[in-house]
């Protein structure tokens, strides 16, 4: 099988000719330190692993009056281009005076500003000070954010020139200059995960509008990705894990606006993994009734998660493809080869049987040892069916 096939065969269930391997996203950090400043398909052809390219096209709707932001620059690592309005334009300046490099974005509208503060290093950026403030900044966003559409054609020449290389992934769109896929998960980066689930209680039914508005925007844009040939769209996000909130505030919060997500984008022919890095035992089946067609990240206990492979597996893994599990903090560090080895060998035996199942780290990473890198894609591919 070629990787892409190899891939999409373990997405549908299906057992592939050997175990496919991969990781999440490839850091620019790690390229640069260890790889020679090596691009993404590089690395993947250096350790022979099985593809991921991602793409991220949006375009602005001429329809609804939105146009390309010409303030936005260079896009950075899996930005999107943004649109503006005349109703809704984003300006930013630096902070100075700041231990790390810091800017400050202001979302212009007729009615009000709304403001956030970004700080980065070489490694990820963090939010100092969330975008929503007073409860009415929701109407703001609600009345005058824009909703981007697919770049479809940007998409399949893409997809066009990967060709069985791998998978063409992309992510639903999140909120501008910083966000997240799933309608929670974005919600948190707006407001701050301590301040969400406290309104959770204190005001439920302000969530709820906030969460409505976020979502109307993700729905407009899964509609748009009809025709466009990704293999694997992301959802979801980690405060959305049960390391972080309740199966309670999940059935409530999470799932009755993601699942229509869902949905929608299964009606434009696309296919979606539901990312949850963190906590999932306790929400397994109810991440599996939205009707993902993959899990991730099955962060192992050793990274601060929870999941038992097999037992996964035995509870899920004939509704879903499952990507990850894959302890990359223990075993791409500090440990010889044969312990990453078995540690492949380990996952393989938990959620391999009979396919459906995608060795991958259970999310990024930044300092590896290539060497170990090298014996898990190698040990993997000797995993056949």
């Amino acid at each position: 099988m070629t990787s892409k096939q190899r891939l999409i065969a373990a997405l549908e269930r299906r057992q592939p000719d050997r175990l496919p391997v991969t990781t999440h996203h490839v850091m620019d950090y790690f390229l640069k330190k260890y790889l020679g400043n090596a691009d993404t398909v590089q690395f993947f052809d250096h350790f022979g692993m099985d593809a991921i390219q991602w793409v991220v096209a949006h375009q602005p709707d001429e329809r609804a009056g939105q146009r390309v932001d010409p303030r936005q620059g260079k896009l950075g690592f899996l930005e999107a281009q943004r649109v503006v309005t005349d109703a809704w334009r984003i300006e930013s300046e630096p902070v100075s005076g700041m231990e790390f490099p810091t800017t400050r974005y202001r979302f212009i509208t007729p009615k009000g500003e709304l403001s956030l503060v970004l700080q980065s290093n070489e490694f990820t950026s963090w939010v100092t000070e969330h975008l929503i403030k007073e409860k009415t900044d929701v109407d703001l966003l609600a009345e005058f954010m824009p909703t981007p559409v697919c770049d479809v054609a940007a998409v399949n020449r893409e997809a066009e020139a990967f060709g069985e290389r791998g998978l063409i992934r992309g992510h639903v769109c999140t909120f501008d200059v910083f966000g997240q896929p799933g309608c929670w998960q974005d919600a948190s980066c707006l407001v701050g995960i301590e301040r969400l689930i406290m309104e959770t209680f204190d005001d439920p039914g302000w969530v709820h509008t906030l969460l409505k508005t976020l979502q109307r925007r993700k729905l407009g844009y899964v509609r748009s990705m009809k025709g466009a040939r990704y293999d694997l769209t992301e959802f979801g996000g980690g405060d959305a894990s049960s390391t972080v909130i309740s199966p309670a505030l999940f059935a409530e919060f999470v799932a009755p606006y993601d699942a229509p997500v869902i949905a929608a984008a299964h009606e434009a022919g696309q296919r979606i993994v539901y990312h949850t890095c963190g906590g999932m035992m306790p929400i397994l089946e109810q991440i599996a009734d939205m009707g993902p067609d993959a899990m991730e990240t099955f962060t192992p206990v050793g990274m601060g998660g929870d999941v038992d492979l097999a037992e996964a597996k035995r509870r899920i893994g004939g509704r879903v493809c499952m990507i990850g599990g894959f302890d990359q903090l223990h075993f791409f560090t500090q440990c010889t080869p044969a312990q990453t080895r078995q540690e492949v060998r380990r996952c393989f035996e938990a959620a391999g049987s009979g396919g459906g199942f995608i060795l991958c780290p259970s999310d990024h990473f930044f300092d590896a040892e290539p060497g170990l890198i090298a014996a898990f894609a190698n040990e993997a591919a000797k995993c056949v069916y």
